[in-house]
């Protein structure tokens, strides 16, 4: 059985990673987003339903603004920086009323793709990208407008990583990328039981 490792996959994925420290001067173009966006718009949904909505937030503009007054303590000194903020929604119902059916059941795991095809589109521009969930979600859907059936779910920083001045954010960065042996999380004939 061949063996292979991390460093067979294509250099989009291989090289990802999600740093703290972006370039506060990089811009990120109009073309750029939509490009990413676009990205976005063709990945697999059930149904072809495509339960996903964005909200773009480019640093500098109001909503930027609106985003850096939701973001936790943990985020606000990094993500501010990046070229760009989009906030991932997910579809989830057909209408306001509180027992209106759900839209989807498979909204997040649709949402989920969509922004990994988007991730993935990002790596091929040189871009990079740090997802995040660190935000006042309710204050972000009050400031967004965002209606009901719609759930806002985590945030996507975007931009050009910069070697960070700050010794322990250098540190951070620098830590060996690790992930779970394939033994722990891919089964065959029975739970627990590993696939390979």
């Amino acid at each position: 059985m061949t063996s292979t490792t991390a460093a067979d996959l294509t250099p989009l994925l291989r090289d990802r990673w999600s740093p703290r420290s972006f370039d506060p001067a990089h811009e990120i173009g109009a073309d750029e987003l939509r490009l990413l966006l676009r990205a976005a718009q063709w990945s697999p949904s059930a149904g072809n339903s495509q339960p996903w909505a964005f909200l773009v937030a480019r640093r500098g503009d109001e909503s930027h603004l609106k985003l850096v007054e939701a973001l936790s303590r943990g985020n606000v000194g990094w993500v501010p920086q990046a070229s760009a903020v989009l906030v991932t929604v997910a579809h989830t119902g057909t209408g306001d009323e509180p027992d209106a059916p759900a839209y989807s059941d498979y909204a997040d795991y649709d949402l989920g793709q969509a922004v990994a095809h988007l991730t993935v589109q990002a790596s091929a521009l040189g871009l990079d990208v740090h997802q995040f969930a660190g935000f006042d979600h309710a204050a972000l859907t009050d400031a967004f407008g965002v209606p009901s059936y719609f759930t806002v779910k985590t945030g996507i920083a975007i931009g050009r990583h910069l070697k960070p001045e700050d010794e322990g954010l250098r540190q951070w960065e620098s830590r060996d990328r690790t992930r779970r042996d394939l033994d722990e999380f891919v089964f065959a004939r029975k739970w627990g039981e590993p696939w390979a």
